[in-house]
């Protein structure tokens, strides 16, 4: 079982905090209304379709602005220029609103799957492709971070704080059980996980494996030990 006390990835965070913004009533329905509209729409059409007062409006649609659900500019509603200063209009964000409770990364497996299909070459299994894709995957983004964060030597403790760190952000649940040993309570890719274990607990480990190969840490290895309603992969010492 996993804790209820781990803490959301920032993007669960952020879910979490937008969602709680629609609560209010009048600001849900200003939010669909805007949604329906597919054009800029200004505070006056916005009060007015849900019977509230422009003031009254205009703080509801900052609220929902600042959890990053609309956008605010000014402009000319319908391309229509007018005379004078151009009023505000607010209109909904290229993003998506997902919460899940534990977190879920399907959207990262169907990346590697969909670069694993577009890459398989001749004579390769789906499934070495899937795998391989991962670990490159894995690699790119332990490079990256080395890259960016310059940490030099990363010995097995600095090298799984780092580690703790990416794996929270995507939803693995990390938990330190000794200073060598990482412990993840999540699976972001169950259900689909337990329809395929073989497929996707591999491209799992070799996912983690390209990663630490990537930031270069020493002392430390992904290992498969799958326990049930957890990851299959942990951190710990390598093995002489």
């Amino acid at each position: 079982m996993t804790s209820d006390t781990t803490p959301q990835s920032p993007a669960g965070d952020a879910a979490i905090d937008s969602l709680s913004v629609l609560g209010e009533d009048s600001r849900r329905q200003m939010f669909a209304f805007i949604r329906r509209q597919h054009r800029p729409v200004t505070r006056d059409e916005a009060a007015a379709s849900v019977g509230i007062s422009r003031k009254l409006a205009a703080f509801h649609l900052d609220k929902l602005v600042d959890a990053g659900l609309l956008r605010a500019r000014y402009g000319s509603p319908g391309g229509i220029r007018r005379v004078g200063r151009q009023p505000k209009v607010y209109e909904p964000t290229d993003g998506h609103l997902h919460v899940s409770i534990p977190d879920r990364r399907h959207e990262l497996l169907a990346d590697l799957l969909l670069e694993a299909v577009l890459t398989e070459a001749d004579g390769e299994s789906a499934t070495h492709a899937a795998v391989r894709t991962a670990g490159r995957r894995g690699r790119e983004w332990g490079e990256r971070e080395r890259d960016q964060t310059r940490p030099g030597r990363l010995g097995a403790e600095r090298g799984l704080s780092v580690c703790e760190r990416m794996l929270g952000q995507h939803g693995f649940e990390p938990v330190r059980e000794t200073p060598t040993q990482l412990r993840l309570l999540n699976c972001p890719f169950q259900p689909l996980a337990a329809k395929a274990p073989e497929l996707v607990c591999g491209m799992n480990h070799a996912f983690i494996t390209g990663y630490l190969q990537g930031l270069e840490v020493g002392g430390v290895e992904a290992v498969l030990a799958p326990r049930p309603g957890e990851c299959c992969v942990q951190l710990g010492p390598t093995k002489e």
